[in-house]
């Protein structure tokens, strides 16, 4: 048994949708496409889930702007000033990950192994470090433009590992994941655009890899009673759409395996970017979740991928 399975006792009280992501985890994890961590939600990838990976990246990077985008990649965290200027931590506090790091003396180290050898925590003698886990491919970018665009605008592809801390048994809902965004930074109708043309082009992207998917209108999950309120506002302005493919059948409402959001002014604000005309820039994203369409693959045409239909093998695969 792995050590985020769960007891027969406690399977015995998991509802019907619950199961079903429970054995969907259970499956990639024997056939090795997933390698179990221990930790809830936090796998290690195979050879061969990773080449789907590359595939699906082949396929969008093939619907993407190409050269017309700056091709932009970030390491996994990014500066504590940056972050705090994207306004997460308001929003999102629950999803997320900062760096301690140890940055005592010899006598604070000592007392550290001495708590470490009892058992004890030994996190109190770790402080905040400049870093912090990128919670959206994209929050790196922002501070790069901070002053006044370019005439037009910029067009940004940016590929990368983004953290949430959703600790969960469903596979769809990793601690670690990738996401390919196109961002696009500009005046309003600039956004506004963009995030629209990607709605449909999305859509024909997913059903070239025998995908069905579905658009519809959707939130952020806003923490707290403030965040229920910015959620309402984020759907009646149509702020995010989310294409959404049913990996569990009728027993959920789908997985969001891409994401179309308008920012409005919000980085255009906070990382004080204009543009060339002087008014507070607009953005919007993309978002292309590699593991979820990856596990969508998996869950619409089976484990073994060379079984898959020959159209999806020659489009992913070349």
């Amino acid at each position: 048994m792995t050590s985020t399975a769960i007891t027969s006792t406690a399977t015995d009280e998991l509802s019907e949708l619950e199961r079903a992501r429970l054995d969907f985890q259970q499956q990639l994890l024997e056939a090795e496409l997933l390698v179990e961590t221990g930790v809830p939600g936090l796998y290690g990838r195979s050879g061969v889930f990773e080449d789907i990976v590359d595939g699906i990246d082949r396929v969008v990077v093939a619907a993407g702007p190409g050269r017309a985008a700056t091709r932009l990649r970030f390491p996994p965290v990014f500066p504590r000033t940056s972050f705090e200027r994207t306004d997460y931590i308001a929003s999102f506090p629950h999803l997320t990950g900062a760096v301690n790091t140890f940055a005592g003396s010899n006598a604070e180290h000592a007392e550290l192994l001495a708590a470490r050898s009892k058992g004890e925590a030994w996190d109190p003698w770790l402080e905040p470090a400049d870093t912090v886990l990128v919670s959206a491919a994209c929050h790196p970018a922002y501070s790069r433009y901070t002053g006044t665009l370019r005439e037009g605008g910029e067009l940004l592809d940016v590929l990368g590992y983004c953290f949430r801390h959703e600790p969960a048994v469903d596979p769809a809902r990793m601690q670690a994941f990738r996401m390919h965004e196109f961002v696009r930074i500009g005046t309003e109708n600039d956004a506004a655009q963009h995030r629209d043309s990607w709605v449909e082009r999305g859509l024909e992207v997913l059903d070239s890899l025998g995908l069905d998917a579905t658009a519809v209108p959707a939130n952020d999950p806003f923490f707290g009673r403030a965040g229920r309120m910015l959620a309402v506002n984020q759907r009646t302005e149509n702020l995010k759409t989310e294409l959404t493919v049913r990996l569990y059948g009728d027993l959920d409402d789908g997985t969001a395996v891409v994401s179309c959001n308008c920012h409005r002014e919000h980085f255009g604000e906070t990382f004080e970017i204009h543009t060339a005309d002087g008014e507070v820039a607009h953005s919007a994203c993309v978002g292309f979740g590699m593991e979820r369409i990856a596990l969508a693959l998996l869950r619409t045409h089976g484990l073994d991928v060379d079984r898959w239909p020959a159209p999806v093998r020659d489009r992913l695969f070349p």
